[in-house]
Parts: structure tokens; sequence; C-alpha cells
């Protein structure tokens, strides 16, 4: 773990070479995240509801897919570089060390700008939860608590199943980014306003409907069953699929040649 620490201090240390550049591009990250902020403002000015979910009842969904993804990102956001390592031979020399190859990949790549959108989404999600009408009891905050940490995690997962279709491609996949950046977009809004078909979709296939939408309805007491509460740690399960979309291709890796 040592090893790892010291990967993260070295990527630090090597990003605030150039102060001024990196507090401005953070600067940047937290001033742009504010957009979709106003976007949500001001369409809420001109109706009332959507899919009756109210203004306050979207704002915090909104949050909670900044959150999530804004820490999925801190962590898995270093996937996003592995085919310049392929393509380099960067990952080649990786492949030697006696060290969790993922770990070797995640830790030295992070980018350390990206606290501009993690603040953000926090500030977001302080403003979110007073205004939000919820009486927060202990069930309430434990599920907010697993709709961010789960989502975060399932966030990160998707990075990693990109990565993993590098091993054939090379190059990265920009579609596959629908459900990454894509999903921080589109579910500003609960996912069931795009439609049934979307819904389960989102719910059997790319399971981002499990912390976002089925946790919010609890939150919000349009269900109260409990099995909504801890859907999202159900969510986790597609780790598995991803891990092994990983470790599939890194069987079938056969070096670039650089």
């Amino acid at each position: 773990m040592k090893l790892y620490l010291n990967f993260i201090a070295m990527n630090l240390k090597s990003q605030m070479q150039y102060r001024i550049s990196f507090f401005l591009t953070t600067l940047g990250q937290f001033i742009t995240a504010f957009t979709a902020f106003f976007g949500l403002y001001f369409i809420f000015s001109r109706i009332n509801a959507v899919d009756d979910f109210t203004y306050e009842q979207v704002f915090l969904c909104f949050a909670v897919i900044m959150m999530a993804f804004s820490l999925g990102e801190m962590i898995g956001g270093g996937l996003t570089v592995f085919p310049r390592m392929l393509g380099n031979g960067e990952f080649d020399r990786a492949l030697v060390r006696p060290r969790n190859i993922i770990l070797q990949i995640l830790m030295p790549n992070m980018d350390f700008t990206r606290l501009g959108l993690l603040v953000q989404a926090a500030i977001v999600l302080c403003y979110a939860i007073p205004i939000s009408g919820i009486e927060w009891t202990w069930d309430k905050i434990l599920t907010l608590f697993l709709m961010i940490l789960c989502g975060s995690a399932l966030f990160f997962g998707l990075f990693l199943i990109n990565a993993a279709c590098t091993f054939f491609t090379i190059e990265g996949l920009e579609f596959l980014n629908i459900f990454t950046y894509g999903a921080r977009q589109f579910g500003r809004y609960p996912f069931s306003v795009y439609g049934n078909g979307v819904l389960k979709f989102l719910t059997f296939v790319i399971p981002l409907a499990l912390f976002q939408y089925y946790p919010l309805l609890y939150l919000l007491d349009k269900e109260r069953n409990m099995f909504y509460m801890f859907l999202p740690v159900i969510a986790l399960l597609f780790l598995i699929p991803c891990f092994a979309c990983f470790r599939f291709g890194l069987s079938r890796y056969k070096s670039t040649g650089s």
C-alpha cells in the first residue's frame, strides 16, 4: 500500500509543478460543472414538475449523481489514459512488476484537477439535502450514503469495462462514454422520465437505476419497501463482470510492439 501511496504523491507533485495551470484547471472544472445546475434551474422556472418529481426532488437526484460520478472519476479516471499506455509500451513495463496491475494503472494517473468537480458536487449536495423536504431518519441517511458510495463504484466499473475493450481495439471506444460521462448528464433527472424501455435497460443491463432511481423513491416516500434501500448494494454485483472483462482482455493481450 505504501508503494501505491508513493505513486499518488509523485503524481500530485508532477501536476503541481505548474501550480497556476493546476489551480486554473481545477477552478475551471468547478465553474463549468455549475452550468448543469443553472440548466436545471431554468427548466423548472417554466414547469412545476417532471414525471411527478418536483424541483427539489430532481435537484437531490442531480446532487447524488454528481457526487457519485465525481468520486468514481477521481478513482477510475486514470483508466481513461489506458489506450495511451498500451500504445507507448508503458503497460508492458507495468506487467513485469509484481504488483496489482489495475492499481498500477490508477495510482500514477489520478487527475487531481478533478477535485474542482468533487468540491462542486459536495456543495450541491449540501444545498440539496435541506431543501429536499425529507425527514432524515437513520435509514434514509444510510440510503443516501449507499447511493453515493455504490454509485461511485458502479461508475468505476464502467471505466474498467471501457479499458477492457481497449485490449482488443487499442484505441478507446467513445460510444462507451454514454454510460459514464453521458450518465452524468442524463442522470440529472430520475431515469423514469426517459421511458419504461430505458428504465428497464438501466435496471437489468447497466444497473445505474439501482443506485439512482429506486433508492430515490424510498427517500421521497414514494416507495416504503426497505428492499429499495439496499438496491445500491445489489448494483455492486455489476463489478463482477467488469473485473471479469478486464481479466479476459488481459489474458488475450498482445503487446503493440512499442
